[in-house]
C-alpha cells in the first residue's frame, strides 16, 4: 500500500471511529436517542470487513471506548475512581471489538449467515453472563436504549433484554454485510438485506399488536409522594418522627383524591428495634382511618442486622415488610440482603413490593410475574443525573412480567407505567418540596412468555455463539468476500 493508500485508510479508520463513537455517545447513556442505537456498530463493521485484523479490531475498540465517555460524568457524580470507568468500559470495548472481528473472520471465509449472527450472539452472551456475575445485573444492557420505542419494547415480553439486544446488533450487522457484498454478490446481498429487514418488521409487528391490546383486569387509583428536601437518611427519634408525619400528611391528601395505595421512597429514615412502634403508629393510623395501603421505605436496624426495608401498612392488619434483595455497592454494604418476596391481595388484585435496584435484575420481578402480580409497588432513590435511565429500567420489568408499576424515587421521578411500558403519569421529585402524583392504573396481570420461560434467549444466544465458533474453527472455507 502506497502513501496515498495509507492516508486514505487512516482517514477511513478515523471516520469509522468517530461515527461509531458519536452514535454510541448519543444513542446510549443516561438519556439515549433510541434511533441512533440501531446503527452503533455499522461504521466499524464496514471498515473491519475491508481491513486487516489488527486495524479492524483497533478501530472497533476505540469507537466503542470513546462512545462510552457519555458515562464519565455519571461515574464522577458517584465519586467512583477513574480506574472504575476505565476497567468497566475497556472490557466492554474489548468484547465489542472481538465480536466485530468474529463477524469479519466468518464473512471473509464465505460463512455469511454465520457472520450475520456472530456479533449479536457474542454481544448478548457477554451481557447475559455479565448479568449473572455483576452486582449491577442487567443495568448495562443495550436494550435499555429503547425504553421510549414502545413497539420494540414489547419484544421484552417474549425474550427480555437479551432478545432486544440481539435484534439491535443483528440489524446493523445485516446492513454492513449487505453493503459490503452489494458490488460482488448482489443476489446474496439482497437476501441478507431482505431477511434483516424482515426480522425487524416481524418484531415490530408483534409489538404493534401487543400495544393494541389492553392490559386485563380492574383499575386502581394510586398515589406517590417524594421529597428531595431531606438529602440523607433521617436519624432515629425526633428527626424521623417529624419526616414521617410530613409524609403521612401528604399521603392523606392523595387518599382524599381517591388513591387506594400510596408509595413513598426508600430509606427515608432509620428505625431501631424495639422502638419502631412510634413510626408504625403514624402510618398505621392513616391506613386504618382511610382504608388505603401505604408502602414506606425505611432503614431498619435489628441488633447487628440492618435491612433496607419497605414497610407495608394495610387497614386493620399487622405491619408487613419487604427487604431489598439487590444492594448497591459500596453504598449499601451495611445492609443484609432480603431473600423473599412480599405480596398482598386487595379487592381480588395481587400486588407486590420491590425496592429500587431490585428492578435492575430480571428477578425478583419475574417471580412476582409468576405469582400473578398485576401491580408492583417500588420505593426508590436515584441520583438525579440518572433519573430517566435508572428510573425507566424498572419499566422494562413491567413489560417482561405483565404488571403495572408504581415507583416513588427521591432524586428522580415519580412514575406510573402500565405493562406495555406506557408512562401513564410522571413528575420529578424536585418539582415541589413534597412532589405528589396520583393516577388510575390497570392492576390485572397479563401472562408473558418471558415470565414463564425466564432467560431462555440469553441461553439461546450462548448456544448460537458456540455454533458460530464451531463453524469458524471446523467449517469449510469457501471463497472469501473482500
Amino acid at each position: 500500500m502506497g502513501f496515498g493508500g495509507k492516508m486514505r485508510d487512516l482517514v477511513m479508520a478515523l471516520l469509522a471511529i468517530a461515527a461509531t463513537a458519536l452514535l454510541m455517545f448519543f444513542g446510549n447513556g443516561l438519556e439515549p436517542h433510541w434511533p441512533l442505537a440501531w446503527f452503533v456498530p455499522l461504521p466499524v463493521l464496514l471498515y473491519a470487513l475491508r481491513s486487516s485484523v489488527w486495524r479492524g479490531g483497533a478501530v472497533a475498540f476505540l469507537g466503542m471506548l470513546l462512545g462510552c465517555l457519555n458515562f464519565w460524568n455519571y461515574f464522577r457524580v458517584l465519586s467512583a475512581p477513574a480506574i472504575a470507568w476505565f476497567a468497566n468500559f475497556t472490557l466492554m470495548a474489548l468484547f465489542f471489538a472481538v465480536g466485530v472481528l468474529l463477524t469479519r473472520a466468518l464473512a471473509r471465509r464465505g460463512a455469511l449467515w454465520s457472520a450475520w449472527i456472530a456479533l449479536p450472539a457474542w454481544w448478548v452472551s457477554f451481557e447475559f453472563v455479565r448479568n449473572l456475575l455483576w452486582p449491577h445485573g442487567s443495568g448495562g444492557s443495550v436494550a435499555y436504549t429503547q425504553l421510549n420505542f414502545l413497539p420494540f419494547l414489547q419484544f421484552a415480553s417474549l425474550a427480555g433484554p437479551w432478545g432486544m439486544g440481539f435484534v439491535l446488533m443483528l440489524f446493523p450487522t445485516g446492513l454492513a454485510l449487505a453493503i459490503h457484498m452489494w458490488c460482488l454478490e448482489r443476489r446474496q446481498a439482497g437476501w441478507m438485506l431482505g431477511l434483516t429487514l424482515g426480522v425487524v418488521a416481524a418484531v415490530l409487528t408483534f409489538g404493534a399488536v401487543r400495544l393494541a391490546r389492553s392490559q386485563p383486569g380492574p383499575e386502581v387509583k394510586v398515589g406517590i409522594v417524594a421529597s428531595d428536601v431531606s438529602q440523607g437518611v433521617a436519624d432515629p427519634g425526633a428527626s424521623a418522627q417529624r419526616l414521617f408525619e410530613q409524609y403521612a400528611e401528604q399521603a392523606q391528601g392523595l387518599i382524599a383524591h381517591g388513591a387506594r395505595v400510596v408509595v413513598m421512597p426508600e430509606d427515608l429514615a432509620v428505625i431501631v428495634d424495639p422502638n419502631t412502634a412510634g413510626a408504625d403508629a403514624i402510618f398505621q393510623r392513616v391506613a386504618d382511618s382511610t382504608g388505603a395501603v401505604l408502602v414506606v421505605g425505611m432503614n431498619h436496624v435489628s441488633g447487628p442486622i440492618r435491612h433496607n426495608e419497605a414497610r407495608i401498612y394495610a387497614p386493620s392488619a399487622p405491619v408487613r415488610s419487604y427487604d431489598k434483595e439487590h444492594l448497591l455497592p459500596p453504598f449499601e454494604n451495611i445492609f443484609t440482603p432480603g431473600t423473599s418476596r412480599t405480596t398482598l391481595v386487595r379487592s381480588g388484585q395481587t400486588w407486590g413490593v420491590a425496592i429500587c435496584k431490585d428492578m435492575d435484575f430480571t428477578d425478583p420481578a419475574r417471580g412476582y410475574g409468576r405469582a400473578g402480580v398485576g401491580l408492583l409497588l417500588a420505593p426508590a432513590w436515584d441520583f438525579q443525573l440518572d433519573a430517566f435511565w435508572h428510573g425507566h429500567i424498572a419499566v422494562m420489568r413491567a413489560v417482561e412480567d405483565g404488571f403495572s408499576l408504581v415507583r416513588s424515587a427521591r432524586g428522580g421521578f415519580l412514575t406510573v407505567a402500565d405493562d406495555r411500558g406506557r408512562i401513564l403519569a410522571e413528575i420529578r421529585s424536585n418539582s415541589a418540596p413534597f412532589a405528589t402524583l396520583w393516577a388510575t392504573v390497570p392492576a390485572g396481570h397479563d401472562a408473558t412468555l418471558f415470565q414463564s420461560w425466564g432467560d431462555w434467549f440469553g441461553w439461546y444466544a450462548v448456544a448460537l455463539l458456540a455454533l458460530v465458533v464451531l463453524r469458524l474453527v471446523f467449517g469449510p472455507r469457501r471463497s472469501a468476500i473482500s
